[in-house]
């Protein structure tokens, strides 16, 4: 190789290096915790609307839900595969978040699918409130990262045993969920 060759490749291999070595080097954790948001659109025939916040905590990530205009009785809400709530019907959202192919049960079950959320219950004018911490899921890059998912409101209660999701009905609601801004604890 001709010394021209050697000044051209030798700058470009250390850069290399150095990228790499900074892509090996962890992100260390922000002292305020990962939250991420999901906003709630309904389907064309109802009026249902709400957010969904997930907050990393120490020992899993807190959901809260507060949603509006659900008939009274309970709904099954649950983590979808996609964030996409684009069809008419939202089955664009996909099945269930299973990435660890587990059978569909209840939140507290020991082997369920990650996205498995159980159900809201509503009050007697359809609004719902729910603050859980859920062990399963994560807001971070591992493979049970609900983060660009979507989470789905059902018009029925899941049974928490029916293969393979239920049997909580037609999909009502829908929302993606993003990152959404930290507040300093």
């Amino acid at each position: 190789m001709n010394s021209f060759t050697i000044s051209l490749i030798t700058p470009l291999c250390l850069s290399l290096a150095a990228g790499a070595a900074l892509a090996q080097t962890p992100v260390p954790k922000s002292a305020a915790p990962l939250k991420a948001i999901a906003v709630l659109h309904p389907t064309a025939d109802n009026k249902v609307s709400g957010t969904i916040t997930f907050t990393e905590e120490a020992d899993g990530v807190r959901v809260q839900a507060d949603i509006t205009g659900l008939t009274p009785g309970k709904h099954g809400f649950h983590v979808h595969e996609f964030g996409d709530c684009s069809a008419p019907d939202l089955a664009s959202a996909g099945g269930h978040f299973n990435p660890t192919n587990k059978p569909h049960a209840g939140p507290d079950d020991a082997e369920r699918h990650v996205g498995d959320m159980g159900n809201v219950e509503t009050d007697a004018s359809g609004a719902a409130k729910l603050d859980y911490v859920d062990h399963e899921i994560s807001l971070t890059s591992d493979q049970r990262s609900v983060i660009g998912r979507s989470v789905i409101v059902h018009a029925k209660a899941d049974d928490l045993k029916s293969q393979p999701a239920g049997d909580s009905g037609a999909r009502i609601a829908c929302g993606v969920i993003g990152i959404a801004k930290s507040q300093q604890p």
